[in-house]
């Protein structure tokens, strides 16, 4: 009889008769994703094939093979979009799309846009916007960094010499960073594709030709009030200012 019975139990366990996964995984908390069979764990009962099992601890023996954990997968970032407007600040983007939803609680998704400052310097006619008389360094807080990710590009620390009090009054929450801006702060600009110029790898504004007493003036992108002026310390290969004084060339 002791032989027959543990025949029994291994001829279930081994069909999963009940409690296997097999073609039916569920996203969530799913309680109609149900059966009876052995658990993970060990025991035999009611079981889950759902997507909260696991941090119940109900889960069918198969659920790990039938129902494995999938990450997001995203693809490559799309080129960066112009400007919007001619001649004035204005916002680029960036996008990439998602290529395979997360499954049975595996990573979620990443952001899927970016966003950064521009400014363009001549019109749709090939006519010049008429910047010459200032130096624009158009900035906006950095949500990416390609000069940890290819290598390319280069930091700038400059010293805030006067700014605006529109900075600290602006409270939209995309511009909020505005706020953190310090009379006498020294603040990290990164250099980086695509505000690079593709032949002199440099980015305009960056104070390159300008020696250390030389006044520099900058513009906050999406708030034409918020700016100032600032002065060259060094150049570095990476930025390593707190985020909140952290910005790119644009």
């Amino acid at each position: 009889d002791i032989t027959l019975w543990l025949i029994t139990v291994r001829e279930g366990h081994c069909s999963g008769a009940g409690g296997s996964c097999s073609g039916r995984c569920c996203e969530g908390r799913d309680a109609a994703c149900v059966g009876e069979g052995w658990r993970e764990g060990g025991g035999y009962g009611t079981c889950y094939c759902d997507g909260g099992c696991r941090r119940a601890g109900d889960c069918c023996h198969d659920h790990g093979q039938a129902c494995p954990a999938l990450p997001c997968a995203v693809g490559e970032w799309s080129h960066w979009s112009g400007c919007a407007e001619q001649c004035q600040p204005d916002l680029r983007i960036r996008r990439r799309y998602v290529q395979q939803e997360p499954r049975n609680g595996g990573e979620p998704c990443p952001a899927l846009e970016e966003k950064a400052g521009c400014l363009e310097y001549l019109t749709y006619q090939g006519e010049d916007c008429g910047h010459e008389a200032f130096i624009d360094l158009l900035i906006i807080e950095s949500q990416y960094d390609h000069t940890k990710s290819t290598g390319l590009g280069y930091c700038v620390e400059f010293k805030t010499e006067s700014l605006s009090q529109h900075c600290a009054l602006e409270n939209r929450p995309y511009a909020r960073w505005m706020q953190y801006l310090r009379v006498g702060y020294t603040v990290c600009v990164a250099c980086q594709p695509p505000a690079m110029n593709a032949d002199t790898h440099r980015c305009s504004g960056d104070g390159h030709n300008a020696d250390g007493g030389k006044i520099l003036h900058w513009e906050a992108i999406g708030n034409s009030q918020c700016q100032g002026t600032w002065k060259k310390i060094r150049q570095l290969e990476r930025c390593s200012c707190p985020l909140v004084h952290s910005f790119i060339f644009t």
